[in-house]
């Protein structure tokens, strides 16, 4: 549906959650701001005025709703390469890449544009400038912290960005009319100083039991564990190490997060990186009713509504993942990977015993010699193309190709010694998250069809584009079924 003044306001009129995320309603009468699927009585049209994001209401002078918290809502997931650049720029302000010293020259330097060419990017596609974008992801998080949390207001500062409490008092004055005390006063959150507390929303359906069967079938021993429904892993991000735990929260569409309280100072960061694993912008009614015009696929989009494409936490942990995962088993594979974060990765004490190790740094790898790697079973070729992948991620490579062309990335990464196309394709895919990927000559896709080519296999995806990567995960879930049921 083409978002229009009046497609918008059905949307509203219907609660659809389909939209959540994708625009907010202001109200003119009251001067806030709503999220589609806001439990209040639905206002009359022409009191209403669209915003494609919270930040674009927040310039045009509305204040966030108390009742359905804007903060909460899940973000817009583009495949059309002209609001791609802009919504990736905005992803890396959204993970704190403007908090903590950074500048929109060094941010711009990473796209390989000028300051003000990013300026005019984001300005265009999402009517706000990137300051203006930042200051709004830092004051919903913190109202998000102030309301979920009980965490100390000056800590709640400089977590959500701010690097001024006068700041951060003025802008919170300003922006919501209350004051930040004001607002913890009538939240409700639990006391747990041992235990920071979130919640992520997403947009139904989610094919949550796939999504962690998925996920521990390639955890790494030590660095990763999935049990009684739920993720756990061990974190290192700048000097901040901890753990964190994602579950599905008891109540609405949301998935409930629990973190040490030592990744308070990284916590733009570490929530990014956890949308992105769990693929929680997607839109599972778009990529459904796309791949369901295919005969082969509606059967399986029917029988797993809501599959996403898991992301990574990552990217340079899922790239040596899959290089291990080249010609072996999914099992083979996360054995070896196990071996090195027993070997390679720091140990870090946690409330939960099968986490001991932090995932290895690309510098640690690219010091290991590869004699040294072919010692834990990985077959010596294998073993070199680690560590090359290590050395070029060490180099600051992989951080080179966010701003890539998704064709220019797969030939960067090809560049690298012992990394073919379905390496690429399938990093591409987790790592990079393009919706669109596609793992060459993967022999499962083949299986799953019931095709002898790869040329074959090729063509029979093209109508699935710009969702090839969801289709992917249905065959492959497809295959899982079927192999589940053999004796």
């Amino acid at each position: 549906m083409r978002l229009t003044e009046d497609s918008c306001y059905r949307a509203l009129t219907a609660r659809d959650r389909r939209f959540d995320g994708v625009f907010f309603v202001g109200v003119k009468s009251t001067g806030i701001y709503c999220r589609p699927v806001c439990p209040a009585r639905t206002p009359r049209q022409d009191r209403c005025r669209f915003f494609v994001g919270a930040a674009a209401a927040e310039q045009a002078g509305f204040r966030p709703c108390l009742r359905c918290r804007p903060e909460l809502a899940p973000g817009q997931a583009p495949v059309d390469s002209k609001s791609r650049f802009a919504h990736d720029i905005a992803a890396r302000i959204e993970s704190g890449a403007l908090d903590d010293g950074g500048s929109l020259e060094h941010l711009a330097g990473e796209f390989g544009l000028s300051s003000r060419q990013l300026r005019r990017i984001v300005a265009a596609e999402l009517g706000v400038s990137p300051v203006e974008l930042a200051q709004t992801r830092r004051l919903l998080l913190a109202k998000q912290l102030l309301t979920e949390t009980r965490l100390p207001i000056i800590e709640v500062v400089y977590a959500s960005g701010f690097a001024s409490v006068r700041r951060f008092n003025a802008l919170f004055r300003t922006h919501y009319r209350l004051t930040p005390s004001r607002l913890r006063k009538a939240a409700d959150s639990p006391a747990d100083e041992h235990t920071l507390r979130l919640t992520l929303s997403y947009r139904p359906p989610l094919a949550w039991d796939e999504m962690l069967n998925f996920l521990a079938a390639r955890a790494i021993t030590g660095v990763e564990a999935v049990e009684k429904q739920t993720y756990l892993r061990t974190v290192a991000l700048r000097k901040h190490r901890g753990w964190l735990r994602v579950g599905r929260a008891e109540n609405g569409h949301a998935l409930s997060v629990d973190l040490s309280p030592s990744l308070t100072p990284v916590l733009p960061n570490v929530l990014a990186r956890l949308r992105s694993l769990f693929d929680l912008d997607a839109r599972p009614d778009v990529v459904a009713e796309h791949l369901s015009a295919d005969e082969r696929l509606r059967p399986l989009v029917r029988q797993t509504p809501g599959l996403r494409v898991p992301g990574c936490f990552d990217a340079f942990e899922l790239a040596w993942r899959a290089v291990l995962g080249q010609q072996v088993s999914v099992r083979s594979a996360t054995t070896l990977a196990g071996r090195i974060a027993n070997t390679f990765g720091d140990t870090i004490d946690t409330p939960f015993p099968q986490l001991n190790r932090l995932s290895p740094t690309a510098s640690r790898l690219a010091a290991v010699e590869v004699k040294d790697l072919a010692k834990l079973g990985i077959v010596r070729t294998r073993a070199a193309s680690l560590a090359a992948l290590a050395k070029a991620a060490a180099r600051g490579g992989l951080l080179d190709l966010w701003a890539a062309e998704p064709e220019q990335r797969l030939e960067q990464l090809q560049s690298i010694p012992g990394i073919g196309p379905w390496t690429a394709g399938y990093i591409n895919m987790r790592a990079f998250r393009w919706p669109d990927a596609w793992p060459e000559g993967d022999l499962a896709l083949r299986k799953a069809l019931g095709v002898a080519s790869t040329h074959q296999l090729r063509g029979m995806a093209e109508p699935w584009r710009p969702w090839r990567a969801y289709a992917v995960m249905h065959l492959w879930h497809s295959l899982s079924k079927t192999e589940s049921r053999k004796p």
